[in-house]
């Protein structure tokens, strides 16, 4: 007898020990007839469902197994007459799952198998198309569409493995021919440069052969006299490439304008290149001198701003407090002069540029960019850079004030403190009174062991690493930082009118 079957008889005896046991229990608890006979109906109907549940989940099973067979039996069919195989046939008699386990099987392996040829044959086909463009012969003939046969496979290999050979031998051929092109030069580059006899013989070991190694040594002879030829005009077209990028700075062209003369980055320095060149500058210039106006009040704002930059910067260093001669109070009248000049430079510029944009119908750009967007655009930076300097001096601060409440402060060294007299018993808490008056904005007040007082400055230095905003990057170049002797600079630039026409010295 099968396991099976026993676990069967077993399962009917237990549901019959249930059954027994329940009637047990209703005896004992003295449960009515009629009322036994529904509880075992309902024992009955939860069995029933459990094993008709059961076996519906089996005879899907039973289903699925049959519909994957059909499935299984078309497909392995179209892929045994695709790859011009035999048909698949069972030995033997099987179970359904066994059956449709090993025909899924079956499918997996035709399906690669049909992968593997259809790859190999494009791998091929992309072989015999360069080869057939370099050596000029028409493709392979081969249906791309259908799976090829091993014969079929095997025969294009050959094919592919003949137009290799044949293109080694063209190539040999071919880098025969470039050898003695580059010997025909080379003389002729001779003769043109007057090279002496004794140079010439130095390279005549490489004047035969074809060897990749003597390819490379007479290319590299050939380089070598053409620099020597184009020495001299190679010169002169970077002389012109100078001026240019000038003009290009002064003009406010963006990167892709600066692009858009592709001659500018020709190595071929030959008479053409020089010619290109030449219309080019000849161009900028007459574009500059009709918008000279224009570009100088650009410029004009450009220092402008950059001045008040500085000025800004100055104005947020902790050591101004230092200075001699009173350039604290004239640093601040200059940075609040610059602070209403630039809204009147821009109203200005601004007026003018729309007035050229309607003769001109078009827009007036400045580093590929619109001016006012691009003034925006610096404000923005600006009060961006203003903020978060701000923001991590008030950090700093009050991490500095939890410390020292944490902690208390360390005293200053005596002789590095100005204001504050010798610490003697009778004038421990004696402070110089301008020191007082100059230290209370930015200062605390703190007790310290002894009971002393002493004046713990708050921090106003900038934040690590933090930088000024860029005046512009309008020209492509980095402005230079303005040196100790141009201090007074600012005074000079200030004055005349706002636009006046004038670049700045």
């Amino acid at each position: 007898m099968r396991r099976s079957e026993v676990l069967a008889e077993e399962s009917i005896v237990c549901l019959q020990k249930a059954l027994n046991h329940l009637r047990e229990i209703w005896e004992l608890i003295g449960i009515p007839e009629d009322q036994r006979l529904q509880r075992t109906e309902v024992v009955k109907k939860h069995i029933k469902e459990l094993l008709d549940m059961m076996i519906a989940e089996e005879e899907s099973l039973k289903e699925r197994l049959i519909k994957s067979i059909s499935v299984c039996q078309k497909e392995l069919n179209t892929l045994c007459s695709e790859l011009h195989v035999e048909p698949f046939q069972e030995e033997g008699e099987t179970t359904i799952l066994q059956l449709e386990k090993d025909l899924r099987t079956q499918v997996e392996l035709m399906r690669k198998q049909k992968k593997e040829r259809k790859q190999e044959l494009k791998l091929l086909q992309e072989q015999d198309q360069e080869l057939c463009e370099i050596l000029c012969m028409p493709h392979y003939d081969i249906d791309s569409a259908s799976v090829p046969s091993l014969e079929e496979l095997n025969q294009f290999r050959q094919h592919v493995t003949t137009l290799r050979d044949t293109k080694l031998e063209m190539q040999k051929s071919q880098n025969e021919a470039v050898c003695e092109g580059l010997r025909t030069q080379i003389r002729e580059l001779w003769d043109r440069l007057q090279i002496p006899e004794e140079e010439r013989e130095a390279v005549a070991t490489i004047m035969s052969g074809s060897k990749a190694k003597v390819r490379k040594a007479l290319q590299l002879e050939v380089d070598r006299l053409e620099e020597l030829k184009m020495q001299n005009m190679k010169k002169v077209i970077e002389a012109i490439r100078v001026e240019l990028v000038q003009y290009w700075d002064q003009c406010f062209y963006s990167q892709e304008q600066r692009q858009a003369f592709a001659p500018f980055c020709a190595e071929d320095y030959t008479e053409s290149l020089l010619q290109l060149h030449d219309a080019e500058i000849v161009r900028l210039k007459n574009y500059y001198e009709v918008h000279k106006e224009l570009f100088e009040g650009v410029q004009k704002w450009e220092e402008t701003w950059r001045l008040f930059l500085e000025f800004e910067r100055k104005a947020s260093d902790p050591n101004r407090f230092t200075n001699r001669g009173g350039n604290l109070l004239k640093e601040e009248k200059q940075r609040a002069k610059l602070q209403k000049m630039l809204p009147k430079l821009e109203e200005e510029l601004k007026a003018r540029i729309e007035l050229w944009e309607q003769e001109h119908s078009k827009a007036f750009m400045v580093n590929g960019q619109k001016f006012m967007e691009y003034v925006a655009e610096q404000w923005e930076m600006h009060r961006l850079e203003k903020e978060r300097a701000k923001q991590e001096r008030q950090l700093k601060n009050k991490k500095q004030t939890e410390t020292e409440m944490l902690y208390g402060s360390a005293p200053r060294t005596p002789s590095k403190r100005r204001g504050l007299v010798p610490n003697t018993p009778g004038k421990a808490r004696k402070l110089n009174t301008t020191t007082m008056s100059n230290a209370t904005a930015n200062s605390s007040i703190r007790p310290i062991f002894g009971g002393t007082v002493y004046h713990s400055p708050v921090s106003r230095l900038p934040p690590s690493g933090s930088k000024p905003v860029a005046a512009s990057t309008c020209s492509g170049k980095k402005t230079p930082r303005t040196g100790r002797h141009g201090a007074n600079k600012e005074n000079l630039e200030l004055n005349g009118s706002i636009l006046s026409g004038q670049p700045s010295s």
